[in-house]
């Protein structure tokens, strides 16, 4: 048996993921193979480094704190992202609260970042280095247009993975994982509307068609990956995890209460569950 598992992005509403793994972890519930898009690599990590509980503390004490986003390191030229990237991705995991490198070296599978090419538009699936502090992939895929300023790896730029494929499950089973779990951020019977970001987001990059019309297509292309994943859980072939409410938590939430709740329903969620995913995993492929 090869495992793998998919966490959707979703912002703030990734700590119900969290919670998820953090029961995983519990159980002694290891991926072989391991992709994620935007904050469900950048949280998952922590899953793969074995910090059970390190997100739930980073959404109680840090996304709180002014110093980690808002509008003001949006307009600052030096940043120019409504996320401080250097507090997020370089001050927490290197000092405030951190991030354990030398067991994420340790971990034998393969981990992976879901990305979107700004020339073509398409996605490409970069495994995310174990060095200290090399966390430009990581950026690359939570850069979302407006809120992220694109992101160059090498001689390209990036930007968020789920403008390509929001739910990038199939590219684990490309790399052979018989038994795949897939943690969504957004409830079952949600369905993708054009947002209005959307719209300004087309007009700020007009100058790269193929991510304008990534944009347009999102929607579509993300309740057609939704319909294929429920039938293939219906179908017994992946185990599915999404939250029954969201509990108010959007993109941006910052109120710790809100996200330890929402992170206390996936944890729930993961221990209700628990012996129908045993059965799953250790049924025939």
């Amino acid at each position: 048996m090869k495992l793998g598992i998919t966490m959707e992005g979703g912002a703030s509403r990734t700590v119900f993921s969290c919670g998820v793994v953090d029961a995983f972890l519990e159980e002694g519930i290891m991926a072989d193979y391991f992709i994620g898009v935007s904050a469900g690599i950048a949280y998952g990590v922590s899953y793969l480094s074995k910090q059970k509980g390190r997100n739930l503390e980073l959404a109680k004490k840090y996304m709180p704190d002014k110093r980690y986003m808002g509008p003001r390191h949006l307009f600052d030229r030096k940043n120019r992202s409504y996320f401080n990237i250097s507090f997020v991705f370089e001050e927490v995991p290197g000092k405030l609260l951190p991030f354990d490198y030398e067991e994420f070296r340790r971990y034998p599978g393969k981990v992976v970042a879901t990305v979107t090419n700004i020339h073509t538009g398409k996605a490409e699936y970069l495994e995310v280095p174990r060095d200290d502090g090399k966390n430009d992939v990581l950026v690359a895929s939570c850069a979302l247009p407006i809120l992220f300023q694109p992101v160059k790896i090498g001689r390209r730029y990036y930007l968020d993975g789920g403008l390509s494929d929001s739910i990038p499950y199939k590219q684990a089973i490309k790399e052979g994982c018989d038994k795949n779990i897939v943690i969504l951020t957004r409830e079952r019977g949600y369905v993708k509307q054009l947002e209005r970001a959307g719209r300004i987001s087309g007009r700020l990059y007009k100058r790269y068609p193929k991510i304008v019309e990534d944009l347009e297509k999102r929607p579509e292309r993300y309740n057609a990956c939704m319909q294929e994943l429920l039938a293939a859980e219906e179908r017994g072939e992946i185990f599915v995890f999404a939250p029954e409410s969201t509990l108010g938590v959007g993109r941006t939430e910052a109120r710790a209460d809100k996200l330890a709740r929402l992170y206390e329903a996936g944890y729930q969620q993961a221990k209700e569950r628990m012996d129908a995913l045993k059965q799953y995993l250790e049924g025939n492929a």
